[in-house]
């Protein structure tokens, strides 16, 4: 079990005290408004219904103090590499931030609804209740507020029956209103997030999600028109509900129980999401900050399978193995970021990116830098770039092991091309206080031109290893995932060759897809009770198979050999 926890994309502690507190407040606030008489008389204008709209309005302010926190990425920057109050294990815990942002709008979905279904029956039976003709309790308690020195019960103040009067509710009352509007921001941000739309109409989402201003607003304003009401504290002393609730129709009259005076709830909401909501907005002035900040553009490189590579350089830019940056191109979009990995490595005096050519924008940053054009460019005629970040990525712990396990899918390369150019200034200079002893790296593709980009690394990498009589420390493997048949006879022409004809490398390209149970289990056996890491840069299927493999070739016995599994998220 412990060894699933350590793998899986939160500790099962942090995902079980999440779920509890959520239990915990609508339980105890479901309590609060089903029990006590100070609501006894709004229980009987809504019944149930108020209770199973307060307790998952307390788990909204919950889980809305959350969900900013994960996109704090300065703070969390700070946090993981702050080693005094952050371990390794906590820090894996950071690296899971947008999994736990994913979670928590989930959360905040369910609460919607339930507490939107709830209110609408709370408006029917308020409706309903006000033009009742008959002398029941609910009638008499919906009249009051009519006369002088009372105080109302019942928020809808007007005679006009369903379904007019609920639309009256929804559209005129400030929290009918704000209701509709957070909704419709909520169902818009959650559907635009959809993998689908993320990858194929990325504007669409970056767009629509920044609705979540529009949202928290109305969050705040959402209790200001205090409709849920309760009795006073004085008036409970004068009129205990449980008893005078027998003798409704002689309220106020000599001998009689008094009239009950009731008032709102004060608004809460701002409470729990003032503090987040300010380190959020100083998030964005540290991100606006960061962004003005002058950024040259020194080297375009184009790249084969529709890839180009920036470096850039920019003033008191300090930066670790495996970082990623958000990039903005004003030529593009004013206001589009988008991530990249670093694919530079901190001993050189620039940082780079590897940009693939997928979309709309990435089209247009090509076409800004003038990659499709056939003549020279000059330097002076490049975009103004703004970049954001350097951010903390798993990638960053490869040194806190002895043995790695590298896997990259695609153009997923690139963080660890930044992992491996500095595994090579390192042993250029000293390796006797590097703790990683061996790497094995695992590279899947399609196309064997994006091979090309990538090659010239390994083989300087390879030739320094073999210069260093240490060329058992990278192992590496090169899988060409979408051959053909005349490719494989290709290969089989040339394998007895010294290198490889595709890569050029000592290492013979590979066909088809690895075994990856084969490889955990032979990597298990030449490392005897180590803990290694495996890192991925890929797609959530080979993410799943990596995942569960780490841990089915894990041992229970803690002096064991254990698998832990590391997954970029941006």
């Amino acid at each position: 079990m412990g060894n699933w926890v350590e793998n899986e994309g939160l500790s099962i502690f942090v995902v079980l005290v999440w779920l509890g507190l959520n239990v915990f407040l609508f339980w105890w606030y479901y309590l609060a408004y089903d029990i006590p008489p100070k609501f006894f008389y709004t229980r009987v204008l809504l019944g149930r219904a108020l209770a199973l709209a307060r307790a998952p309005a307390a788990c909204l302010n919950f889980n809305c103090m959350l969900i900013l926190l994960p996109v704090c990425r300065n703070l969390l920057s700070f946090l993981r590499g702050s080693s005094a109050c952050c371990s390794t294990r906590v820090r894996r815990q950071l690296d899971r931030n947008l999994t736990f942002h994913k979670m928590v709008a989930w959360m905040i979905a369910l609460h919607t609804a339930i507490h939107t279904i709830a209110h609408l029956f709370n408006v029917e039976w308020s409706v309903q209740a006000r033009i009742e003709k008959k002398e029941t309790l609910a009638a008499v308690l919906s009249r009051l507020g009519d006369n002088p020195n009372e105080s109302y019960v019942n928020f809808f103040r007007k005679t006009i029956g369903n379904p007019v009067g609920g639309l009256y509710v929804a559209f005129t009352y400030l929290a009918g209103l704000t209701g509709v509007i957070i909704t419709l921001a909520l169902i818009l941000i959650i559907t635009s997030s959809t993998k689908t739309i993320r990858r194929s109409y990325f504007e669409v989402f970056w767009y629509t999600h920044h609705l979540f201003v529009i949202f928290f607003i109305g969050l705040v304003i959402h209790g200001a028109g205090r409709i849920v009401r309760g009795q006073t504290d004085e008036s409970l002393n004068e009129h205990n509900p449980e008893i005078c609730y027998k003798n409704f129709t002689h309220w106020g009259k000599k001998g009689a129980c008094p009239v009950p005076q009731f008032s709102g709830n004060p608004p809460m909401t701002w409470k729990w999401v003032v503090g987040p909501m300010f380190l959020y907005l100083c998030e964005r002035l540290v991100r606006f900050w960061r962004s003005q900040q002058k950024v040259v553009i020194t080297k375009v490189v184009i790249h084969p399978f529709k890839t180009i590579e920036l470096q850039m350089m920019k003033k008191g830019f300090k930066m670790e193995v495996g970082q990623y940056i958000f990039v903005k191109c004003p030529a593009v979009s004013k206001l589009e970021w988008h991530p990249f990995t670093l694919t530079s490595a901190p001993e050189e005096d620039y940082f780079s990116i590897h940009v693939r050519i997928v979309g709309d924008w990435t089209e247009g940053l090509f076409n800004a830098c003038g990659c499709d054009k056939q003549e020279f460019q000059e330097a002076w005629k490049l975009p103004k770039i703004a970049v954001d970040g350097p951010f903390g990525t798993a990638s960053e712990d490869v040194f806190s092991y002895e043995t790695v396990m590298l896997v990259g899918a695609g153009i997923g390369v690139t963080p660890f091309a930044s992992v491996l150019k500095s595994v090579w200034y390192k042993y250029c200079h000293d390796a006797t206080n590097l703790k990683l002893k061996k790497i094995y790296f695992y590279w899947l593709c399609r196309d064997t031109h994006a091979f090309e980009w990538f090659a010239d690394l390994l083989q300087s990498l390879e030739a320094q290893m073999q210069e260093k009589n240490n060329a058992g420390f990278l192992s590496y493997n090169i899988y060409l995932t979408g051959w053909d048949e005349s490719q494989a006879t290709h290969f089989v022409m040339h394998h007895e060759e010294e290198k490889d004809v595709i890569t050029g490398l000592k290492q013979k390209t590979l066909y088809g897809r690895p075994n990856w149970e084969n490889e955990f289990k032979t990597i298990a056996g030449q490392h005897p009770g180590s803990r290694i890491g495996v890192f991925l840069c890929g797609p959530e299927g080979l993410a799943d198979t990596l995942n569960k493999q780490s841990i089915s070739n894990s041992e229970a016995d803690p002096r064991g050999v254990h698998f832990i599994f590391n997954k970029e998220n941006f």
